[in-house]
């Protein structure tokens, strides 16, 4: 409770200042405002709770009810998982961010349909070793962390999931994709072939990089057998995107649950 203290005056002019302020006082307590007209709809009070909001995260898409924050956004920007093109446009970029979010999650509820085993922490050490490299120290990189409220370890069980849904993917679509020695012979003869004379550079024997284009046109493939996936699980998820949308439209304030 707050416990209000009469000032009394001090002095002649303080007095007749409270003096001449009696009148309109009075007066304004004497007036009455108009009643409201019947159907008018009483505003509802505003607790302080609301009065002293503010805003924590928003929401900028959801997923099959699965929302994706504007903090997974930036996250996944200020650790440096996702590289901004050249002269690529920041609101292009971070829609393209959040084109990622959006696949990896439905990739990741795909996932945990059908139950995945854990990848190997030799894998998990050498990406997150990656993410470190993009800093200029350790300092850095550990700020980079705390403005993103992650500790190492959330970023090691961030950095882990991701990789499960990389293996599941090659796992599920890996034995779909051939590559044939017709396409590998093709595929040197034209663009490998034009490519290496267009820079002037020698070149090799078929024979000595036959495995690297065999491992180059299917990691093509894959990526396109990929891409083709995530957007029939797309189709057939309820995708709802805010992002660019004004503020009206987005939902309410969420808290993360951790």
């Amino acid at each position: 409770m707050v416990h209000r203290r009469t000032i009394l005056p001090s002095s002649p002019v303080v007095a007749l200042l409270a003096v001449l302020a009696l009148p309109v006082v009075a007066a304004a307590q004497g007036a009455r405002p108009n009643p409201p007209k019947p159907g008018t709809p009483v505003p509802r009070p505003v607790s302080a709770a609301e009065a002293n909001a503010q805003l924590k995260d928003r929401v900028l898409a959801v997923v099959d009810e699965d929302p994706i924050l504007q903090s997974d956004l930036d996250r996944a920007i200020g650790l440096g998982m996702v590289q901004p093109g050249p002269k690529e446009d920041p609101t292009a970029f971070q829609r393209r961010v959040l084109d990622q979010l959006i696949a990896d999650r439905l990739r990741f509820h795909e996932m945990d349909r059908f139950g995945f085993e854990e990848v190997p922490v030799e894998d998990v050490d050498s990406h997150v070793a990656a993410i470190r490299a993009r800093f200029k120290d350790e300092a850095a990189y550990q700020k980079a962390l705390r403005d993103q409220g992650m500790t190492p370890k959330d970023l090691r069980r961030l950095v882990a999931r991701q990789l499960m849904a990389l293996a599941y993917v090659d796992e599920q679509l890996g034995p779909r994709v051939f590559v044939g020695l017709d396409d590998i012979t093709n595929y040197y003869k034209t663009t490998f072939t034009a490519d290496l004379q267009k820079r002037g550079a020698p070149v090799p024997p078929l024979d000595d990089v036959r495995d690297d284009i065999r491992k180059l046109l299917r990691e093509k493939r894959l990526n396109e057998a990929i891409a083709k996936w995530t957007d029939d699980l797309r189709n057939k998820a309820d995708v709802q995107v805010f992002f660019g949308k004004p503020p009206g439209a987005l939902p309410p304030v969420v808290k993360k649950v951790p």
